[in-house]
């Protein structure tokens, strides 16, 4: 997990939908945050808007039961990488 990208995605939750920093933790799912689905959709673009990207809803669906910070980070990550870039070996 990349932490700096984490706290990021945790001020957004509690600046912009005012969820409880107590509750913003790595391993909190997305449907644990108190937020309706209509806010969920919303959170997902805040953070896509925020990093300049968009994550393909198949690879990340905030509806999806059990769906954490910690794999919304994860599909931050991959999403930064392009498709096309070599591996690292």
């Amino acid at each position: 997990m990349n932490r700096a990208l984490f706290d990021i995605v945790a001020g957004i939750l509690t600046e912009q939908f005012e969820v409880d920093p107590e509750r913003v933790r790595p391993e909190t799912s997305l449907a644990n945050l108190g937020l309706d689905s209509l806010a969920l959709m919303e959170f997902v673009f805040a953070v896509e808007d925020r990093f300049q990207t968009r994550i393909p809803e198949e690879r990340l669906d905030p509806r999806q039961a059990g769906l954490t910070l910690e794999r919304l980070d994860e599909q931050l990550v991959a999403a930064a990488v392009p498709s096309n870039a070599p591996s690292p070996t």
